[in-house]
């Protein structure tokens, strides 16, 4: 059985949701067959990098894109195993052979930052002067680690992540198309975590499809997951904001007791700091990121104490004060 990313992969550039800064400059570029010789798409990873360069590699010689076609003329390379000089020179050879069956001959290299110095030096000479059957389409997800040289010689696109209410509609659409009767509480969470990305965000759908013949409710979907209850996170920051300690591991020790993960409750603590954003949480949302092994659980505990719990003055600060002569300040008597 295919998989919902995959089948519900869009097969045209109308049909890619939430990158109209993007798609439609891309329309636009073949209605008036203003096609440039390279292009460099750049963005998180899920964002529909690959999704578009194959699209618009069928659209620039008029083929039609089937998910399992295969082209002569459009050769995808992954970057991170074909890296070295000697492949991009092999590029280069096979790219001055004319086009099969099209019009351009396309290259999507995936992961253009993987390749070596010496890889993109032999790459830029095919781009300063291209074959003009040639397109080069580059995907990467760290375009700082492009070099200027490459960048100047490309149009570059960058992809975002998709808004949450835009992939709630289209996996809601997609959930009545499948037939898949799931709370609308429930595909919040798979929103949630699938980080703006609709490739993950169909992947968790895939996972939880299956996990009752009647309604899927947010209850399965947290259990299934190993996520905890949105209710534990909403406390588990009432009790940081109240310096109470005792709640705080408690309750942490209840979650782990249930198989949370530390990573997993740190991910959850991110993502409702970010949807409600409040000054005192703000140092919080500073450690959790770190929460990570060796010793994640322990992070855990430590990043949730709060530092307002030091308001008693310690023996060190006592000892301070007398030497600096403000002793005055504990009521004129002694400090002990």
């Amino acid at each position: 059985m295919k998989s919902l990313y995959r089948k519900y992969r869009p097969l045209h550039l109308s049909d890619v949701v939430s990158q109209e800064k993007i798609t439609i400059p891309l329309e636009n570029a073949l209605k008036n067959g203003k096609i440039s010789h390279a292009y460099l798409f750049t963005g998180p990873r899920g964002t529909g990098k690959t999704s578009v360069a194959r699209i618009f590699a069928h659209a620039v010689n008029d083929f039609e894109y089937k998910l399992e076609d295969s082209y002569v003329d459009i050769i995808e390379i992954d970057g991170a195993s074909n890296r070295g000089i000697d492949d991009i020179r092999e590029i280069r050879e096979k790219a001055a052979i004319k086009p099969t069956l099209g019009k351009y001959k396309v290259y999507i290299i995936d992961e253009v930052h993987m390749l070596t110095k010496e890889a993109f030096n032999a790459l830029l000479k095919t781009l300063e002067e291209p074959p003009k059957h040639v397109i080069f389409i580059m995907a990467t997800t760290d375009i700082h680690k492009v070099p200027p040289t490459i960048l100047s010689r490309s149009q570059v696109y960058n992809f975002k992540l998709a808004d949450k209410d835009s992939i709630l509609k289209h996996i809601e659409n997609i959930c009545k198309k499948e037939g898949i009767d799931i709370e609308t509480e429930a595909l919040g969470i798979l929103v949630r975590r699938g980080g703006g990305s609709f490739r993950d965000t169909l992947s968790l759908l895939d996972q939880v499809s299956t996990l009752s013949d009647g309604k899927i409710t947010h209850e399965m979907v947290e259990k299934a997951m190993g996520l905890p209850e949105d209710a534990k996170i909403i406390e588990l920051l009432g009790y940081y904001q109240k310096a109470d300690i005792k709640s705080t591991t408690d309750t942490i020790k209840d979650l782990f007791a249930a198989g949370v993960r530390a990573e997993i409750i740190a991910g959850e603590l991110i993502a409702a700091i970010i949807d409600d954003p409040k000054p005192e949480l703000l140092p919080l949302l500073t450690k959790l990121p770190e929460i990570k092994e060796p010793f994640a659980e322990a992070r855990l505990i430590t990043a949730l104490i709060n530092e307002k719990i030091s308001q008693k003055p310690s023996l060190e600060s006592k000892l301070s004060a007398i030497i600096g002569g403000e002793v005055q300040e504990y009521g004129g008597g002694s400090p002990f």
